[in-house]
């Protein structure tokens, strides 16, 4: 374990170096003209910040505990940002020195055709200095975006509404309203406050039934434990319904026994208990109303990915709904939906989360993308085959960089029609 670690660490510090001597490249570029004192104090700034990260990241790595979650979070976002920054101008630096060794391989020809333009811009700039200027610009606004994406975009609630169409629903259940959330993560939680009006949000949209999708921390039971009076305030008018999500076994934790971990995971069940949930584990509720019926299933986290896990009994939680004529899934992840549920039962609407929408995008009505689209076929929003939907909430917390850019935490209000 201790030999792997030393392997994992020096290749992030070998990787961290070259990229910060290949931006220094350009950095120098900018301080042509500059005095002496303004180049070393630059320099000073520029590979001081450098050997501080590479400390602080080692010493988080090799002493145990010694660098508190909220203080890694915040300054393992920066560090991350920045070497995003770092990242996106050393591609332009790419740009430039690969066309200066075309330009010094080939300028006999290229000199030697009349009609061809230096590599200058229309004001006289080297081409080398537009494109230093250019990615380090480029670099520059991700890093604002980054830290918009913290200080507003992280509790920036969004209320999304969807209907329903549910073929042979019951007139009884037409209009019903319930509420989705998902992704909780309360382990990443910086502000009560703004977790608060979140809350309240929830509330206003007067819910027959809310339903909670998984994730409700990052690792540990522990975790949601300052959050249960917060979150025990949501209210609805028959009840929430909740599962667990991938997060919620406590299996990215190195416990020290078995027994151990078990109690992570009753804690788990006992905080659900503590906040009102109704936590379904590969069961169901049937609701029934002037003789008509509607079944709310959920199971355990079942995963159609390798690497995420396949608790779930989607048979055992079917048990004793063959006569109820709507069926509404709740199933943290969506590539349950393709694998076990779409054309292979009558359920007709499975409400999923886990994504989070990688939490960066672009979410318009008109264009939605995000790098987790490469990874799962359903990734957000509404989907609908036949008769079965399946909805992927956006998530109601974040995890790893404390924030949102662009694709913003959600509070999904259904009806059903």
């Amino acid at each position: 374990m201790f030999k792997s670690k030393i392997i994992g660490a020096a290749f992030f510090i070998a990787f961290f170096i070259f990229v910060d001597l290949y931006v220094w490249q350009g950095v120098k570029l900018f301080l042509k003209g500059s005095s002496i004192i303004t180049r070393r104090v630059v320099f000073g700034l520029y590979w001081g910040y450098t050997v501080a990260m590479l400390s602080f990241f080692a010493y988080a790595r090799f002493v145990p505990n010694a660098v508190g979650p909220m203080v890694m979070k915040f300054v393992g976002s920066l560090a991350f940002s920045i070497l995003i920054v770092k990242i996106l101008w050393v591609v332009f630096l790419l740009i430039d020195d690969s066309q200066r060794a075309i330009r010094w391989f080939g300028k006999d020809i290229l000199n030697s055709k009349p009609g061809v333009e230096t590599f200058q811009g229309k004001d006289g700039i080297p081409r080398s200095k537009f494109l230093n200027y250019l990615g380090l610009g480029i670099g520059m606004l991700f890093l604002g975006s980054s830290i918009w994406g913290i200080v507003k975009g992280a509790h920036n609630y969004v209320v999304r509404r969807r209907k329903l169409k549910i073929k042979g629903l019951p007139n009884e259940f037409k209009g019903l309203k319930i509420v989705q959330i998902s992704d909780i993560h309360c382990g990443s939680f910086w502000s009560r406050e703004a977790v608060e009006r979140g809350i309240d949000l929830i509330n206003k949209q007067d819910a027959d039934f809310v339903f909670f999708t998984g994730d409700l921390v990052n690792d540990t039971s522990r975790e949601a434990e300052p959050w249960l009076e917060v979150f025990g305030k949501i209210k609805s008018k028959n009840g929430i319904y909740s599962i667990l999500g991938n997060h919620d076994y406590g299996d990215y934790v190195q416990w020290e026994s078995q027994s151990a971990k078990l109690k992570n995971l009753e804690e788990m069940y006992n905080h659900h208990k503590v906040m009102g949930w109704k936590l379904l584990l590969d069961e169901n509720v049937i609701v029934e109303k002037n003789g008509q019926k509607l079944a709310i299933l959920g199971i355990q986290n079942w995963s159609a990915k390798g690497r995420f896990p396949k608790y779930g009994n989607l048979e055992k939680a079917l048990i004793g709904t063959e006569d109820v004529s709507v069926k509404l899934l709740l199933s943290h992840d969506p590539s349950h939906w393709r694998e076990q549920v779409l054309g292979k039962t009558d359920i007709q609407a499975m409400f999923s989360g886990h994504t989070h929408g990688m939490q960066f995008g672009v979410d318009t009505k008109f264009y939605k993308w995000s790098p987790v689209k490469y990874l799962y076929k359903e990734w957000m929003d509404i989907y609908k085959e036949g008769e079965q939907y399946l909805y992927v909430n956006r998530g109601f917390g974040y995890l790893g960089y404390p924030g949102r850019m662009g694709i913003f935490p959600e509070i999904t209000v259904f009806t059903l029609a």
